[in-house]
């Protein structure tokens, strides 16, 4: 290859590579929304987490007003609970089986 024909190659590929960041871009543009809802309600989580005063707070108010509605709700959250931390276990599997392909 001659030095021009490797400089209009080099030219075609930096072309090309600008093409496909800007197509990239309007892709990841699409993913924003979504990706700004799952990060306000990981640090809701987070809050919850490191505050666990106030939603037993809640169930204590919810307990002395309204009993029945005490039970049901505990028993919602139970539910809530035990099936978060069976994702949990499925999720921590599944990384394991793929970080062993």
């Amino acid at each position: 290859m001659s030095p021009d024909d490797v400089r209009l190659r080099q030219q075609r590929l930096l072309i090309r590579s600008t093409e496909l960041r800007l197509g990239l871009t309007q892709h990841l543009q699409r993913l924003q929304r979504p990706a700004a809802w799952v990060d306000q309600i990981r640090a809701g989580w987070v809050w919850l987490y490191q505050h666990p005063q106030w939603p037993a707070a809640s169930l204590v108010v919810l307990l002395v007003l309204k009993p029945r509605r005490f039970w049901t709700w505990t028993g919602k959250l139970w539910w809530f609970w035990t099936s978060a931390q069976r994702l949990r276990g499925w999720r921590d599997a599944l990384r394991l089986r793929l970080l062993q392909l």
